[in-house]
């Protein structure tokens, strides 16, 4: 499977994206995987970039082993236990025929698949042999996200802050390499500024302690790295023009942070558009959504998104294959890069 090398557009265009842009994302397979992470009822918020998010548990929509040892795994533990089902199933064994080789139980094999036990690095490496990994830069980039699997990451820091399931969100962004974001409401929350951030918690979580506060700004911060790094997040984000028009917090914080976009806008690896108010594809925004893709050429694409209830992770075909189409339908609809800023600076001149 051929994968786009860098940030998947030219600045050379005025228009930034045509068909071919996406061509490899849409031609893409998944196994099916669902995962939806549920809160309780509560007149808080929900979401990765909204001012609170609370605890919820995390569920795989498919057959697990009655006796799990991982109760609750990361979804980096998932990519990798799909990277193994994917390489068992590409190789036509079965759950007997890897226990062989493993000299263990089929129970195993199953609880490893589904994310319910780790892998040991030589039954790890076994199990590349068994199926026909030969390639020395593809058998370390596996024997890397096992590693990686086992770590915790700078979030972990921030334990009794911030929930499970907006730890395993921060986690699978930072180890994204490329990142399309459509935001419905919301300044996305790698480009919010703290100010910006503080104002909406209040809004949105009044009772909010002043130290939670603060630690969530501190998060947003950290998670704002991964835009400066060695080898920075390609971020292409589509936002709906009414989000320069709905004020976070006073005038002051609001122009602040239109002005922070403009210049988020002209990093390199930073591709901003705004979706014009009158465009009729506003009409087929549902809510927020990301497509998160992975730096080696065989891990297939995540899709995050956001309900009232709930906030979901999708890798089945057909679920992928419209996401990616509805964001190319967006950037096709959407002003390209420097008729987005002109829409910013005029909300920002429309303040004063």
């Amino acid at each position: 499977m051929q994968r786009s090398t860098g940030f998947p557009f030219d600045r050379r265009f005025q228009q930034p994206t045509d068909e071919a842009v996406f061509r490899d994302l849409l031609q893409r397979r998944h196994d099916h995987v669902v995962y939806v992470v549920t809160e309780e009822p509560t007149n808080q918020s929900v979401g990765r970039d909204s001012g609170t998010v609370l605890v919820k548990d995390v569920h795989q929509l498919q057959a697990v082993s009655p006796v799990p040892i991982n109760s609750n795994p990361t979804i980096r533990q998932r990519r990798l236990a799909r990277r193994l089902r994917e390489l068992r199933s590409a190789a036509g064994m079965t759950h007997a025929d890897v226990a062989t080789v493993l000299g263990s139980a089929e129970s195993k094999v199953g609880r490893i698949e589904n994310a319910q036990s780790g892998i040991r690095l030589p039954d790890l490496r076994a199990w590349m042999d068994a199926t026909n990994v030969t390639d020395p830069a593809e058998r370390a980039e596996i024997e890397e996200l096992s590693r990686e699997a086992k770590k915790k990451g700078w979030w972990s820091r921030y334990t009794n802050a911030v929930d499970s399931a907006y730890a395993a969100y921060v986690a699978v962004e930072w180890d994204a390499a490329e990142l399309y974001n459509v935001e419905t409401n919301l300044i996305p929350g790698l480009l919010q500024t703290p100010d910006y951030t503080r104002a909406l918690i209040e809004l949105q979580a009044p009772d909010a302690t002043k130290g939670h506060v603060e630690t969530q700004i501190n998060v947003r911060r950290e998670r704002r790295k991964v835009l400066t790094r060695d080898c920075p997040l390609q971020l292409w984000v589509i936002i709906a023009e009414s989000v320069l028009h709905h004020r976070v917090g006073s005038p002051e914080v609001m122009k602040a942070q239109l002005e922070a976009l403009v210049e988020d806008s002209r990093g390199s690896n930073v591709q901003l558009q705004v979706l014009p108010q009158d465009d009729p594809m506003n009409a087929c925004l549902f809510g927020p959504f990301v497509i998160m893709s992975f730096p080696t050429s065989a891990e297939t694409d995540i899709i995050y998104a956001e309900s009232p209830t709930s906030t979901l992770y999708y890798e089945e075909p057909a679920d992928v294959d419209t996401y990616t189409t509805l964001f190319r339908r967006l950037n096709m609809a959407a002003a390209n890069v420097s008729n987005s800023r002109a829409l910013i600076l005029d909300a920002i001149k429309e303040m004063k």
